[in-house]
């Protein structure tokens, strides 16, 4: 699998890396270790997890992994996340919870050091002066070597890199957001912020919780042992907010795209997705090692210019009138016609 560096001051990692939200709550450890023994010998090299993935299990079947491999961590990159598993007093991004959360996370990865340590989200209840200075002595410590954040908008994110860069505290090398064909939304204001600040992209999501694969139909709820079957109200994914005209005109161009190269339209949508701008490693989050297979046989398939062209056309959102349009006509910036964010029919 290629390797790639994340954003501008940040490790090589694979072009793929590992999501492991399903560890200890829809996969069993057992199957668990088969997928992180699938994906290293495929040449993965990032493995992503948090420790509210499984209240902590996730973290622990990864610990206890690692500590039966030869060499442990030692040829991957490992990240995890804290934020939303605060101890009891105490914020999620304080001094004091971060403390508690990253002493309790190497424990269970069994690991000396994290290499990338993402803030799941927005604290609004810490500043992020305490946040960063908190980083800055994990940093110090040799207890992390890299900075991250999640599920951030632009401002949040900007603000973050300025203070950080104002007081010489750690800036982020990633960011964490969602990211996929059905939702660009970040292409708005996030996205240029990354590209301007070189911050990397490892997205959640890239499959649009399954709706990529092509599994799901405009009149027919899902059921069965699938996410949206089990939960059709699930998150950002659920069917009903998904089961728009706009939802099934993306997936028909997807499927005819995929027919033309006789690759599969989940193999497609992730093609597309891992070469654009600022994205350094879709995570794969599988349930099973053959989800994982599967989606493994996209790790060096490239899409055709003309293809990914069509897919970024059929799938563009939009650009808002105000101020975006208005920036573009009169600021001259040309970073959403770059990105083909804006909609061109």
């Amino acid at each position: 699998m290629p390797l790639r560096p994340i954003g501008r001051s940040g490790p090589l990692v694979s072009r793929f890396g590992l999501g492991t939200m399903t560890f200890g709550s829809e996969t069993s450890e057992d199957e668990a270790h088969r997928q992180l023994d699938l994906f290293t010998a495929a040449g993965g090299t990032l493995i992503d997890t948090a420790d509210v993935y499984g209240a902590g299990a996730s973290e622990e079947i990864i610990g206890r992994w690692a500590a039966q491999r030869t060499g442990g961590y030692d040829d991957l990159i490992l990240a995890t996340k804290a934020r939303f598993a605060p101890p009891p007093n105490s914020a999620g991004a304080s001094w004091r919870g971060l403390r508690i959360a990253l002493e309790a996370s190497l424990l269970r990865l069994r690991a000396e050091a994290i290499d990338i340590y993402f803030i799941h989200g927005w604290d609004q209840k810490t500043s992020i002066d305490e946040t960063l200075s908190t980083l800055a002595d994990f940093v110090a410590e040799g207890n992390i070597h890299h900075v991250a954040w999640s599920n951030l908008s632009g401002w949040q994110l900007q603000k973050i890199v300025s203070h950080a860069r104002a007081h010489r505290l750690p800036v982020p090398v990633a960011l964490q957001p969602q990211y996929n064909l059905l939702d660009r939304t970040i292409e708005i204001e996030v996205l240029p912020c990354c590209a301007e600040e070189g911050i990397g992209l490892t997205p959640w999501s890239p499959l649009g919780g399954g709706w990529l694969t092509g599994k799901y139909s405009p009149d027919e709820r899902p059921t069965g042992a699938t996410r949206l079957g089990e939960d059709p109200d699930r998150g950002v994914e659920a069917y009903d907010r998904r089961n728009t005209d706009r939802t099934w005109r993306i997936l028909l161009e997807l499927r005819e795209v995929a027919a033309e190269l006789v690759r599969q339209p989940g193999h497609v949508a992730l093609a597309w997705l891992a070469d654009r701008p600022c994205v350094s490693a879709p995570l794969l989050g599988a349930r099973t090692v053959a989800q994982l297979s599967d989606n493994l046989a996209a790790a060096n398939f490239v899409l055709p210019a003309e293809h990914t062209e069509r897919l970024t056309r059929a799938s563009a959102p939009g650009l808002p009138a105000y101020p975006y349009g208005f920036l573009r006509d009169w600021s001259e910036l040309d970073i959403w016609r770059t990105l083909g964010t804006e909609n061109q029919e």
